[in-house]
């Protein structure tokens, strides 16, 4: 399978990024960022989600958020839903797009929602039934396909398993996150080419952690299976919370910096994109994690 010719970009900092954030970012910056990424072509953007704000308090603004962003034609705002109550809420908000959650770990899935991962699906099926009798979309993600920081290994197995769950759930995609970025080329392609080969290459999207730097190095071992679905963080924002100082998410302009060099089409702009980065980064108080924003930003500043 060669490289695909374009690849979607799922931009997902503005709700996994920020939900990371050891301070409730404004509003108004919220807004700009997400508009920021949309002037830059991005088609897809987590906005945030519908979770108790007892949790995740970053994301009690969800409903504001959407009000103020403007309507655009062709970009789709996604949110969590990780139950009914949440998906109400995202309906009320007027949203096209929704995602649930699973694990490939159990010991992850115990420690995070308490329970297992059965339990956990089950959960979800009232909630995807409902989204897709609104005509909403439902994205799955699986998170741990590479690497759990309780149980260490991960079956491969399970991850297949997890991510044909979500699918005959209802999902029409399913994002296969390696939360704590402990995945090299060569398994991440394994992992990838297992799951494509049981839900189809078209349902299959990656989410890689920079944790370890291997980030780039993976997207680009899933590009050449034939994987054209890619979820990055804009600034490279969201830290990894099991490995205290090191990064997180992949930085999006790192990703769009690679494919622009391949001559895969994204549609996104660099310098719009960088820009967006940069100025949340100053909302936040430091310079973004991403090499080409810091390389971009020197280069501007020579």
């Amino acid at each position: 399978m060669s490289r695909p010719a374009t690849v979607r970009i799922v931009e997902v900092g503005p709700r996994d990024g920020l939900q990371n954030e050891p301070g409730i970012v404004p509003l108004a910056a919220k807004v700009a960022l997400i508009e920021g990424l949309a002037d830059a072509g991005l088609k897809n953007i987590e906005a945030g989600s519908f979770v108790s704000p007892k949790w995740v308090p970053q994301m009690a603004d969800t409903a504001e958020v959407l009000a103020a962003l403007r309507p655009r034609p062709g970009v789709r705002y996604c949110v969590l839903t990780p139950n009914l109550k949440g998906l109400e809420a995202a309906l009320a908000a007027g949203v096209e797009e929704v995602a649930v959650f699973g694990a490939a770990s159990e010991a992850f899935s115990q420690k995070n929602i308490n329970c297992s991962i059965e339990e956990s699906l089950a959960r979800f099926q009232p909630v995807v039934d409902l989204a897709r009798e609104k005509g909403l979309l439902v994205r799955g993600y699986v998170s741990c396909v590479l690497g759990c920081p309780y149980q260490g290994e991960v079956p491969l197995a399970k991850v297949v398993e997890v991510a044909e769950k979500l699918m005959a759930m209802g999902c029409y995609e399913v994002s296969l996150g390696d939360t704590i970025g402990v995945g090299t080329p060569d398994k991440a392609r394994a992992m990838a080419d297992a799951v494509a080969g049981s839900i189809g290459l078209a349902h299959t999207a990656v989410h890689f952690h920079d944790t370890y730097g291997q980030g780039l190095a993976n997207v680009l071992a899933c590009l050449d299976l034939g994987v054209a679905t890619v979820d990055a963080s804009v600034a490279g924002l969201g830290g990894c919370p099991y490995a205290k100082g090191a990064s997180g998410n992949l930085a999006t302009e790192d990703l769009v910096y690679m494919l622009d060099g391949l001559g895969v089409e994204t549609g996104v702009s660099l310098d719009l994109l960088a820009a967006a980065g940069r100025a949340i980064s100053d909302v936040l108080g430091r310079a973004p994690t991403s090499r080409v924003a810091r390389a971009l930003a020197a280069k501007a500043a020579a």
